[in-house]
């Protein structure tokens, strides 16, 4: 079964891909400063013991006469310091984000901080884990958490330090490796945008896929944006980054793997291809698309049926939508 390939592929994801919509945008690196202890007491929540070790933020006054200059805080200090530490550690935010990664043994958590109402929404599970982990919360205010938090982050009165994931490979997952076991890939072609890669995360998590691969280099690295647009999902879906995208796709090829790439100027429509039962979804960058040489590592290109009122989609609901037809017809 295979396709005619186009010697140019073509740009986005739907019928007339001209122009490139909208990206999103990075984050930003504060600078280090020095880190005080906070003071440790005993509270409780909603009637129930969490069962962790919860501290108290230090709101004392901060403001000085007129004409003086001010200090840095010392919560702005604390968050400074800890943001921008050599380690490796990293700030993820949001409710799901937050929850999905206490209930992730794999992933290592450094310290907790939430509002007073955050901690007391967190399920029974997520109150478990922390305890498992003997991790401490200390609860701030508001305003104490937004100067921790990284600037512009919806971060819903939570805050967790973690470490990286650990690096994955495809040796790592027994439903890839298995040429018996339907499965469902997605690998992404230099899409940069990590608010994208995100809910991408998010989708794939959804209709089932077992992993995400992107490149090593020309991807965002593993941040709290991401972990906050895939809602949960960066703790569940593996995520692999590669060094050789085509490698990659070859790798897959031999382990029985047909390879869809998605083009705006294919011939046929995604729902016109002949689907196997393990299937790489394949898709590009907004406004530039498949690079050539992926294209080239494609069984098959194809496109989606958008009508001429928008010239493309976005990538990322070009994968939730490309990934529902798959889902749908595997068995």
């Amino acid at each position: 079964m295979s396709n005619k390939r186009r010697p140019q592929p073509g740009k986005g994801h739907g019928n007339d891909p001209k122009t490139p919509p909208r990206t999103g945008s990075g984050g930003h690196k504060p600078g280090r400063h020095t880190a005080p202890h906070p003071k440790h007491v005993s509270t409780q929540s909603s009637g129930k013991s969490s069962g962790s070790t919860i501290t108290q933020g230090n709101p004392q006054s901060r403001g000085q006469s007129q004409g003086q200059s001010q200090a840095p805080s010392r919560v702005q200090n604390r968050a400074q310091n800890e943001i921008a530490r050599p380690d490796k550690r990293l700030w993820l935010y949001g409710h799901h984000a937050v929850e999905a990664a206490l209930l992730n043994g794999q992933r290592g958590c450094l310290a907790l901080r939430a509002t007073k109402n955050a901690a007391e929404a967190l399920s029974a599970p997520a109150r478990d884990a922390i305890t498992r982990r003997r991790l401490s919360m200390e609860i701030m205010t508001g305003d104490e958490l937004a100067a921790v938090a990284p600037i512009g982050s919806v971060h819903q009165g939570i805050l967790l330090a973690v470490e990286p994931l650990p690096a994955l490979a495809f040796e790592d997952l027994p439903t890839v490796m298995n040429k018996e076991q339907p499965a469902i890939v997605v690998v992404l072609d230099q899409v940069t945008d990590p608010h994208n890669i995100g809910a991408i995360l998010r989708s794939a998590a959804a209709f089932g896929a077992v992993a995400v691969v992107t490149q090593d280099r020309h991807a965002p690295p593993e941040s709290g944006v991401i972990a906050k647009s895939a809602s949960g999902a960066l703790e569940t879906i593996p995520w692999l980054r590669v060094v050789n995208l085509s490698r990659a796709l070859d790798d897959l090829a031999q382990h029985g793997f047909w390879r869809i790439g998605l083009d705006g100027q294919a011939d046929k429509r995604l729902d016109q291809i002949d689907l196997g039962a393990r299937i790489v979804l394949i898709l590009g960058a907004e406004g530039a698309g498949l690079r050539h040489g992926t294209a080239g590592h494609c069984d098959a290109l194809a496109k989606l049926p958008i009508t001429s009122a928008i010239e493309s989609l976005n990538v990322s609901n070009a994968a939730a939508i490309s990934l529902y037809e798959f889902a749908r017809r595997i068995p």
